[in-house]
């Protein structure tokens, strides 16, 4: 059985968890760019193509409009810290894999305010069929409005991400990849404020307001 895509918050759910960390992280590249590892990793939820390896853009951001139910998110990726998470959310938002995908848990309590989305299965075991490696510094900080990778674990980043409400503790394992507007904090605190069904063994669980992903563009 497939195991969850969690958030390892402070020691919610820490115990059981394995570490996989044959991913690699980008390395320069020969021809301007970066270059990224993408490995395969269980059953697709969704079938689509692995992102590209090379020339993946490592300078500047780049700004997407997620579109959660009514209200549009305007999200700035940041290419230079985070080269092949956004390589790969690109290249998943484009081939449609997040199109109407429901935002699958709601974390309202304890130091932690996110909702978790990105798994087309609705479950928290759904994937896109290969993992990459972590970028991380050290010094993240989950401030409201951060867009940071879900993982089960070092290197096991696949699709599901998690957009914090409100300001987070959180120890420095999930790559920060982007921020949300101050409209779209609003647009999740909003989720947020109709509660969740508590479905998950740590108390969280699925939001009761619908929080369905209909689709990500650019621009």
């Amino acid at each position: 059985m497939k195991r969850p895509t969690l958030l390892l918050a402070l020691v919610l759910l820490a115990a059981g968890l394995s570490a996989c960390t044959s991913a690699t992280p980008a390395t320069p590249g020969a021809e301007g760019g970066a270059t990224c590892s993408y490995e395969a990793a269980g059953t697709a939820a969704r079938q689509v193509d692995l992102p590209p390896t090379t020339g993946v853009p490592n300078t500047g951001t780049v700004t997407y409009t997620l579109q959660l139910d009514e209200a549009d998110l305007a999200v700035t990726l940041d290419q230079e810290h985070a080269p092949c998470t956004v390589n790969s959310f690109i290249s998943l938002a484009k081939q449609g894999y997040f199109d109407n995908t429901e935002c699958h848990r709601l974390v309202d309590g304890n130091g932690l305010y996110v909702l978790q989305c990105g798994d087309p299965t609705g479950t928290g075991t759904g994937g896109p069929g290969y993992q990459f490696a972590d970028e991380l510094t050290g010094d993240e900080t989950y401030t409201a409005g951060t867009l940071a990778m879900a993982n089960a674990g070092p290197g096991t980043n696949g699709s599901q991400f998690f957009i914090v409400y409100a300001d987070s503790q959180l120890t420095a394992n999930y790559t920060v990849f982007g921020h949300v507007d101050a409209e779209g904090i609003d647009a999740v605190a909003g989720i947020a404020e109709g509660g969740q069904d508590g479905s998950w063994a740590d108390g969280s669980g699925k939001p009761l307001t619908p929080a369905v992903i209909k689709g990500v563009t650019e621009g």
